[in-house]
């Protein structure tokens, strides 16, 4: 048996009670913050921080729950901060429930559920004090948030070793792909055996797309990482319909539009793209493509200087007649061999830091789930 388990046999062995959450806790509005001098105080809207000032709105423990936005994102605070009218804060009664407590239970009941408006997302006081919350003895309480304590410390530190690694990435690759001048540059079309782009097929045809099996990239797709899969589908019909066309494996992927124009990624299936993608066949003769990838994505900040128009987007003639350094296919190889050991520990989803971190944020919410589940006191 658990301390948890000797502690709720203990004292509450019958359930615990539930009350409106604004039995222990009172609502409160933000307000503006632009008259407010900079300092280090931080400005929370529905979203996060959004920047720091100097005074404070409240100074003690809170929980932060959104009011329009993302009304998902809930802030535990033990700091002084402030916030904008688009997040409430809340002054809790510590007498009776911990305000950690509070925090993660809040986690565990989906406030985007209790939406009330039609476009952006909101919830008001109303709403919200009619929340049931359960009152364990403090003991107990205390006992979970200590367990939970430990959870997230864990990921913050998995967190932190995967920002230390993404850092140790990028100071190897841009020492690696930084040579001498006899390193001869090579236009990027000069090294591909082929370049498209995709399309998109008629967004109004539902035969394009209903039942669709085959892997339609989008831009927002292209992430740096390899691709091996697309989160739309499209039918037999739309790739014999319209112009759209099958990409081979391991195409270098550059995104060229707006937001994500500069992105790089390579795709490890077969697949279709959409417009915006656009797509290079390395001619292995001259150059590995896994090479290409790890110069594009060094060279990113590069590629953004060309974008143009009003969205800022790029092209397929800008890339092609963009440049990259191309040392002997041997050296290539060294090369790659050590960038892809920190690409997969700092991008693989399966066996990387980020599955484990993902592994570890599932364990977390599991567990908490079930410590935040209780049997109702009966009346």
């Amino acid at each position: 048996m658990t301390k948890l388990d000797r502690l709720i046999a203990e004292l509450c062995p019958d359930g615990v009670e539930f009350v409106p959450l604004s039995n222990i806790a009172v609502i409160s509005n933000g307000k503006d913050h632009k008259s407010l001098q900079d300092g280090d105080i931080p400005v929370y809207g529905s979203g996060g921080i959004m920047r720091y000032a100097n005074q404070c709105i409240y100074n003690k423990e809170s929980v932060l729950i959104p009011r329009k936005g993302s009304i998902g994102n809930i802030f535990f605070m033990d700091s002084p901060f402030w916030t904008v009218d688009t997040i409430f804060y809340t002054k809790i009664n510590n007498e009776r429930i911990k305000p950690k407590f509070f925090y993660y239970y809040l986690l565990t009941q989906h406030l985007e559920d209790l939406n009330i408006a039609g476009g952006v997302p909101s919830l008001t006081k109303t709403v919200l004090d009619k929340v049931g919350i359960p009152l364990p003895p403090l003991p107990i309480q205390r006992e979970i948030v200590r367990i939970l304590d430990n959870f997230t410390e864990l990921t913050a530190e998995l967190t932190a070793e995967l920002t230390a690694r993404k850092k140790q990435y990028e100071f190897y690759r841009d020492e690696l792909l930084t040579f001498r001048d006899d390193v001869p540059m090579m236009m990027l079309g000069d090294i591909s055996s082929s370049i498209s782009t995709g399309v998109t097929p008629l967004a109004g045809n539902p035969e394009y797309y209903s039942g669709g099996h085959i892997p339609w990239l989008r831009t927002q797709e292209v992430r740096f990482i390899d691709i091996w899969d697309a989160e739309m589908k499209v039918t037999d019909r739309a790739l014999t319909e319209t112009s759209l066309k099958w990409i081979p494996v391991n195409c270098v992927i550059v995104a060229i539009s707006g937001a994500t124009a500069g992105r790089v990624g390579i795709n490890k299936i077969p697949m279709t793209t959409n417009q915006h993608c656009c797509c290079f066949e390395i001619d292995k003769k001259k150059a590995l493509y896994r090479y290409v990838f790890h110069c594009l994505a060094k060279s990113n900040v590069n590629l953004l200087k060309l974008k143009q128009g009003a969205r800022g987007d790029l092209n397929a003639g800008m890339i092609k007649r963009f440049t990259i350094p191309l040392p002997r296919l041997a050296e290539q190889e060294r090369i790659v061999s050590i960038l892809d050991r920190f690409d997969a520990l700092t991008t693989d989803i399966s066996n990387g830091l980020p599955a484990e971190i993902a592994a570890r944020q599932k364990q977390y919410e599991y567990y908490r789930d079930k410590l935040l589940t209780f049997k109702p006191l009966s009346a």
